[in-house]
């Protein structure tokens, strides 16, 4: 079987039998995209050496491509290839002797409070797009620390009563629930009624999707990073963020205002503790300013 062919039928195993989301099949997709322009799609899966692999490795690294893209290809090799090996299709496995790349440790990308309550405050400020719906974006993603692409799909029906929780679907198809405060229910509520009257003037009203663009379709993961790109941008705050900042900003909220990093993982949704204990690094930083305040030669 060619490398292709071992792609192809390892992509279609991810989406249906493991249940991967599309995002994740995609980001393997494009790692094996990489491959075939290294080792040609005509090249047996048999036949690939440890060399090979290497070669491809090292392809990476001289195209300047960051540690974290690196190493994601290293895992997507070895996930095919054990794959592989597992059906038949090979009797070594030589992405077994890859090793990942030492990746500096960067403290996540958080916003201030005043940074994030700007940037919260920036749709009625500066009236750029869709004022209402933006806030209730903005503020929806720091009250839940959702990622952008569980609030893209977010439907009216995954609502508790009185819309203070949500039930979204996160990595690996997990549901979990995700709470929602009083600044962004109000948010939430300016919108929905804004959001009724443009369905019905569209003749959408069947529309499930929570957050929708001015045509009425269900606004996607990519509108959501635009739009936020546009408020954080020169136009309104000018500090750039991503959606994802939101998230980060939410963790060590949670996390330096005491709570239990067990629970912050639960609210995430990580499924290793050691993902959510990145953000502890505000608390230590808080224990030193106040040792330094405290202590006689401070």
């Amino acid at each position: 079987m060619t490398v292709k062919d071992s792609c192809e039928e390892f992509l279609l195993y991810l989406a249906t039998v493991k249940g991967m989301t599309e995002n994740t099949v995609q980001s393997y997709g494009e790692d094996y995209k990489k491959l075939n322009e290294f080792l040609g799609p005509d090249t047996e899966i048999d036949k690939v050496s440890l060399q090979d692999l290497r070669f491809c490795v090292g392809s990476l690294s001289a195209q300047k491509f960051s540690v974290a893209t690196i190493n994601r290809f290293i895992a997507s090799l070895r996930a095919l290839f054990s794959y592989s090996q597992k059906f038949g299709r090979l009797k070594v496995n030589p992405a077994l002797e890859i090793k990942t790349l030492k990746a500096p440790k960067h403290l996540p990308n958080f916003m201030t409070g005043t940074e994030v309550d700007a940037l919260c405050d920036a749709p009625q400020k500066n009236e750029l797009l869709w004022a209402s719906r933006d806030k209730a974006i903005f503020e929806m993603l720091y009250s839940s620390g959702c990622r952008v692409a569980e609030l893209a799909s977010l439907k009216l029906g995954d609502f508790s009563a009185g819309g203070k929780s949500a039930v979204v679907k996160g990595k690996g198809k997990k549901d979990r629930i995700v709470y929602f405060e009083d600044d962004a229910l109000a948010a939430l509520k300016d919108y929905l009624a804004e959001r009724k009257a443009l369905l019905l003037r569209l003749k959408l009203p069947g529309q499930k999707a929570l957050f929708v663009n001015k045509k009425g379709g269900q606004l996607s993961t990519r509108g959501i990073r635009w739009i936020v790109s546009r408020y954080s941008g020169p136009e309104g705050t000018n500090r750039h963020v991503s959606p994802h900042a939101f998230r980060h900003t939410f963790a060590t909220s949670m996390l330096s205002s005491g709570a239990d990093v067990r629970v912050v993982q639960e609210m995430l949704g990580h499924s290793s503790i050691s993902t959510t204990q990145r953000y502890t690094h505000v608390t230590t930083q808080q224990l030193i300013d106040t040792y330094k305040k405290a202590h006689p030669h401070g």
